[in-house]
């Protein structure tokens, strides 16, 4: 009879997350045999220890490790099984690499070729400017678009765009040579986000039209194509030409505002500028922190973010000022560097009192 305290396969499946047949196979194979075997009806018992185990196994699994690598892991020392961990994702991201170059070529195969030039940009200015604008992008399965960066080209620039709804970012890029043609189009995130190492590491790049996206020609690079999102973005120069006017405006080194944010203990935040002073304040705490020196122009204000949205638009501001444009504690405030237009930021805040 098997002991009280272990647990049929069943209750230890639940307990693991993995099936009773996956169970199976892995006693069979020898990677997670069970605690006990009854001799006459072959069921089969788990203790409690062993769930940890399992629970391991099945997500080392679900990292497509093979079972010898799972088997090594298993039976390694915490130093070599990290390091077995990281070569193995090493190379699951290698193949991922490999895997969207064949695809570059399929797509280009398929009738996505090349089309007429669009515009010429610095590598290391593109990257930068791509980092920095997917911080305001949101992975949703109903609205793939939020994930997007939207690329326009006008008279002698090329402005990007994203927004998750609750931020929105643009950046003005000056090209090496005015663009070619008018153009617009929203290209995946992801996939930019995947190219932004070597685009940074081109000093031009080149950016062709495809019929369903677009192709990065790098100089001495390989190049590559990045997908267009069908969905229509939203229109955000309309939430731009709506904003009502700014009725404060605070300078704030940015280094100093990005520390005492991040020391924050909460989820949302308030800041509160008063006279010639910004103090970052807690939901639970109506005490005002210390003061950062600021430069204000206008009457003192309460505003509250969730710091989620606040401290990446914070963070990505250029220079060492930020410079933000208040209109009311209901408004979205306009967060750019103090000296540099080119990068700007609108993020919405929250009522207080109303936290979902």
């Amino acid at each position: 009879m098997p002991k009280p305290e272990l647990m049929p396969i069943g209750v230890f499946a639940r307990r693991s997350g993995l099936t009773s047949s996956a169970l199976r196979f892995y006693a069979d194979s020898g990677l997670l045999p069970p605690a006990e075997v009854d001799p006459v009806t072959g069921y089969r018992y788990y203790s409690a220890e062993q769930v940890t185990h399992a629970t391991v196994l099945r997500r080392l699994r679900e990292m497509a490790m093979p079972l010898a690598g799972v088997e090594a892991v298993l039976g390694s020392t915490p130093d070599e099984a990290f390091r077995l961990i990281d070569e193995h994702v090493s190379k699951v991201v290698e193949d991922a690499a490999a895997a969207q170059r064949m695809a570059d070529v399929i797509r280009s195969a398929l009738g996505d070729a090349s089309g007429p030039s669009i515009v010429v940009l610095k590598g290391p200015v593109l990257a930068d400017a791509v980092e920095q604008i997917l911080t305001a992008t949101a992975s949703e399965s109903g609205t793939p678009v939020l994930g997007g960066l939207r690329i326009e080209t006008c008279h002698e620039a090329v402005v990007l765009t994203a927004t998750d709804r609750y931020r929105l970012s643009t950046r003005t890029v000056v090209p090496v040579e005015p663009p070619r043609q008018r153009w617009a189009g929203t290209v995946a995130g992801d996939e930019l986000r995947f190219a932004a190492p070597e685009i940074r590491r081109s000093s031009r790049v080149r950016i062709e039209a495809a019929p369903r996206g677009i192709w990065l020609r790098m100089e001495d690079r390989e190049d590559r194509y990045c997908r267009l999102l069908p969905e229509e973005f939203p229109d955000y120069r309309l939430m731009l030409a709506s904003l009502g006017e700014v009725t404060t405006r605070v300078t704030v080194p940015k280094e100093a505002l990005l520390r005492t944010v991040e020391e924050h203990p909460g989820r949302r935040m308030a800041l509160d500028v008063g006279d010639q002073s910004v103090s970052v304040v807690a939901e639970e705490d109506d005490h005002p922190g210390t003061p950062l020196p600021a430069t204000v122009v206008g009457p003192a204000l309460r505003i509250w973010f969730e710091l989620t949205t606040f401290h990446p638009a914070v963070s990505t501001a250029i220079g060492p000022e930020v410079m933000l444009d208040l209109r009311g504690h209901d408004q979205p405030v306009t967060i750019r560097s103090a000296d540099r237009g080119d990068l700007t930021t609108l993020a919405m805040p929250v009522k207080p009192g109303h936290f979902a």
